[in-house]
Parts: structure tokens; sequence; C-alpha cells
């Protein structure tokens, strides 16, 4: 007995540090075109709106992906799911170092979207059934670190291999970092303790009373009712305005830096990492208090963070423009009080309300959802920034986190009463 629990304990984390390991992995091949964005233009002669719309096909296809992502995590697995989407990854990163041609490029955008969607459900999914409700909060809270450090040190190496080699390389760089993380992917993970002969770690106790759902959850299938199908919904609004706010900075800081703030394109690249180093904190604080603290109340700490995110765009609004200090620590403001409620509502959350089975299909509507705002956002703001400032870009970061807290405060207020706030 004793032999078999140490066994599925060091499986448990071999599995967190598989999946950690994966997610921050698809940075590598997501986040090098955000950085390269300005060699683009100044060498190939890719214009704002351009770049623009081949980041619109990228992301309205990782948007479309998700549901298809959400639904094969739950009929194949997500161990199958993953594999497939990282080794299609690879090979976009590879084809964008080769191409000259924005058609060419932006086709592969298309297939690299739909790979990368299969990352967050079918990690998510994964990771579910290794760790019992009562952890998860904090386990996720630090597991969901993995897009934080996995933006912060892709932006790293794409910007210092940009300034050294050009920016094939730096595509040509976050190939093999994935590639890596594949083979240390294929030999750590499994999607299941069953998988391997244990028994399930699902609780069979009643739903606690601080669950997200009131329905009873079943592995067997996913039979959501109505109010499990609205709770979906409602957090994919939330979403739709947080990642508007998240992949507008991720997309155009770099670009902004380096032509309104005449920075150098690699320091450019570097800077844009305070976003993503403060969201590590964030994320980490927030699945703590979640736990420990708010008693797995999920939405009633997140709708703090999400208020207070609100109010870290205002601070980027108001005094962003006047200096890069100012800048640097406006955008650190935004992603610790983003990266929280981001982590702990399409993570924990998703869980939660979908049931473990459930979990990949969850995640991949509420990320779906999410999705279409890093999809209207790239196409709305490379049209501005033909003809104007980061001003106007600051003004609809925060229209769009405002919005994004009244979203939360609607589900609030259905709840309203109810414990499991």
């Amino acid at each position: 007995m004793a032999s078999a629990t140490a066994t599925i304990n060091q499986w448990r984390w071999r599995v967190f540090a598989a999946t950690w390991a994966s997610y921050a992995g698809f940075y590598f091949c997501r986040k090098p075109f955000f950085i390269v964005k300005s060699a683009l233009n100044e060498e190939l002669g890719w214009s704002p709106t351009l770049l623009g719309a081949i980041g619109t096909l990228y992301l309205l296809s990782y948007a479309i992906g998700q549901f298809i992502a959400g639904w094969g995590g739950t009929r194949f697995g997500p161990r199958r799911l993953l594999l497939l989407g990282m080794g299609v990854s690879i090979l976009s990163g590879v084809a964008f170092g080769l191409t000259n041609s924005w058609m060419t490029f932006g086709a592969f955008m298309v297939l690299n979207g739909l790979a990368q969607a299969t990352g967050w459900s079918g990690n998510v999914a994964s990771i579910a059934p290794w760790f019992r409700r009562q952890e998860r909060g904090t386990v996720m809270g630090f597991w969901t670190t993995n897009y934080q450090v996995g933006g912060v040190a892709a932006n790293a190496l794409a910007a210092w291999i940009l300034g050294i080699y050009g920016f094939r390389y730096a595509f040509f760089s976050g190939s093999v970092v994935l590639l890596a993380v594949w083979a240390f992917f294929f030999f750590n993970q499994r999607d299941k303790p069953e998988d391997l002969g244990f028994a399930s770690l699902e609780e069979q106790e009643k739903p606690p009373e601080l669950s997200l759902v009131k329905a009873p959850r079943q592995e067997s299938a996913l039979k959501w009712d109505q109010g499990v199908l609205t709770n979906v919904l409602l957090v994919g609004v939330f979403y739709f305005f947080v990642k508007f706010v998240r992949y507008a900075i991720w997309s155009w800081t770099p670009f902004l830096l380096h032509r309104d703030f005449d920075m150098t394109m690699a320091d450019a690249g570097y800077l844009s990492t305070a976003f993503d180093l403060a969201g590590i904190a964030g994320a980490i604080s927030i699945g703590y208090l979640s736990d420990k603290l708010f008693k797995g109340r999920r939405v009633r700490i997140s709708f703090i963070f999400i208020v207070l995110m609100a109010a870290s765009t205002g601070v980027l609004y108001l005094f962003g423009g006047q200096s890069l200090i100012l800048f640097g620590v406006s955008i650190g403001l935004v992603g610790f009080t983003l990266y929280g409620p981001d982590a702990l509502m399409t993570g924990a959350g998703a869980i939660e309300v979908g049931s473990l089975r459930g979990a990949a299909m969850a995640a991949g509507i509420i990320n779906g959802m999410g999705s279409f705002g890093g999809v209207l956002q790239e196409l709305l703001l490379g049209r501005v920034l033909e003809g104007r400032g980061a001003g106007a870009v600051f003004t609809m970061l925060l229209i769009a986190a405002v919005l994004a807290a009244l979203a939360l405060s609607a589900l609030l207020l259905r709840m309203r009463g109810q414990e499991e706030l």
C-alpha cells in the first residue's frame, strides 16, 4: 500500500511537470510572431494592417480550434490530442522561418492556431484527474504559471535570437524548444491514474458546498443541466474581455515600444515581459487565496482581482504614455491582476464547472469564447495603429477591462446569496 501511494504521488508530479512544460512549450511557437512584427514590417514590408490580418487568421483559427479541441479531448483523450497539437505547431514554426510569402505564412498561421488550441483544454483535462478538489486552487495557481513563465521565456528567447540572428531563427529556435518538450511529455504524462492501474482519485462524497456547480457530477457522461451550461457561458463572456486585454498587450506592446518609444526591437521584446512576470505572482497569489481565505469561492476572489485589473488599465491610460518606467509598471500591474482570474476561472473553475470528464469541454468552450476577444483586438488595433499612437490602444484596454468586470459581476448577481461564491 505504501509503495503504491509513493508511486502514484510520483506520477502526480510527473504529470504536473509534463503538462506544465507542455503548455509553457506551446508559447515558444506562439509568441515569436508578436515579437518579430517590427522585423516583418521593416524587412518584408508587411504593413500593420497586414500584420493585424495575419494575427487575426491565427486567433480566429485558435478560437475555433478551442471548440474542436474540447470535443477531441473528451472523445480521444488529452494525450493523443496534445502530442498531435505540439507536433503540428513545431512544423508550423519551421515553415514561418522559411517563407517570404504572406499567403504561405498566413496559411501556416491557421494551421498553428488549430494546433495551439489543443494546449489549454488538453492539459487542463490531463491534470484534472490527478489532484483532488481541495487541492486544485493552490495546485492550479502554481500550474497556471506555465503560460506566464512560457510567455516570458518565449519572449526573451525570440527577442534575443531576433537581435543576433534575425527573425527567421526566432521561429526556428521556438520549434527546437517545443520539440524537446514533446519528448519530455511523451515519457512523463498519462491521462489518468486508471491508465496505470491505480484507483481514481475523484472524491466519492457529495459535491462540496462551495462548488460552482449545484448539479451532481458524473464521470460516465457530461449530463450538463441548464445551470451548468449557463455558468460555462457566463465565464466565457467574462473571458472574452480578459483575452482582449491580454492578447492586445502581447500582440502590440513590442511594436508600440519600437515605433512610439524608439526602443530597439530586442529591448522592446524584453520590456514586454514585465506583463507576464508580474502575472506569475498574481496567479500563485489568487490560487492560494481562493483555497485558504475564500474557501473555494473562485468567483468572489476573481471579481476582486478583475476590478483591480480595470483600475490598473486606468493607470496605464493616464500615465503609460509618459515614460518607459511608467509604461512598464503599468503593464506589470495589469499582468498581476489579470493573470489570477484568467488562471483561476479557466483552470480550477473549468474543472469544477464541467466535472472531471467534462473538463476538456468546459475549458474548450470558455477558452474558445475568450479567444474571440483576441481576434477582435487584432482586427481593431491593427487598423487603429495605422494612424494613431499608444493612447488609442490604452483607451480600448480600459473599456475592455471595465466590460470584463461587468461580466463577472453579472455572474455574481445571478448567484447572489448562494454559498458557491
